[in-house]
């Protein structure tokens, strides 16, 4: 009777084990936060964007690899519609605390803006631990030369940076900048409605 106990109990924990296997073979296989998948749609037929100051230097262009491995190329990004880049890192703790505002305005201005998240040399199922944690649906590209880093100036994480549709760099923020500013800049910076 203890043997048979015993047997039962091995089965059941080798098919609780099995389980979990599975459910960890599921994670694996689901798709990298911030991947092809978080891309823009089309562009609303109603969207209304303000012309950028004739001032406004071009933005440096880039061409980088999302989570997923999929090329971007930020000029076709941002060929019809404004673009906001945010630099972030998964050990930044301001970076975290905005976050997830940022990424609710993400998505309310989906299709509209596109925001499009660039990681630093960052140890992959760390950042996708952070952006899925923090809800980031939006593009995240991976700089491990941070080549764009430097193109727009970033030292450290956070840093914000808006541009508007044809490329013009109409405002950034070292240090990052909250959601409701953020808003309020795009509103009066790149969209006319």
């Amino acid at each position: 009777m203890r043997r048979r106990a015993l047997a039962l109990l091995l089965v059941a924990a080798f098919a609780l084990g099995g389980c979990t296997s599975g459910g960890d073979e599921r994670r694996a296989a689901d798709p990298p936060a911030g991947g092809t998948a978080t891309l823009p749609g089309p562009v609303p037929a109603d969207l209304a964007l303000r012309q950028p100051p004739a001032s406004a230097p071009a933005a440096p262009t880039f061409t980088a690899t999302l989570t997923d491995g999929t090329r971007v190329d930020v000029a076709t990004l941002w060929a019809d519609r404004p673009v906001v880049l945010t630099f972030v890192a998964s050990w930044c703790t301001i970076c975290a605390d905005r976050e997830q505002a940022l990424s609710a305005l993400a998505r309310s201005h989906q299709d509209r803006v596109v925001f499009v998240g660039v990681a630093g040399d960052e140890e992959p199922a760390a950042l996708d631990r952070y952006l899925r944690e923090h809800g980031v649906e939006h593009p995240v590209a991976i700089d491990g030369s941070m080549t764009v880093w430097r193109a727009y100036a970033m030292r450290e994480p956070p840093g914000v940076v808006l541009i508007s549709k044809g490329g013009r760099l109409l405002r950034g923020w070292p240090g990052g900048v909250d959601a409701p500013t953020l808003d309020t800049q795009l509103r009066a910076l790149a969209l006319a409605s």
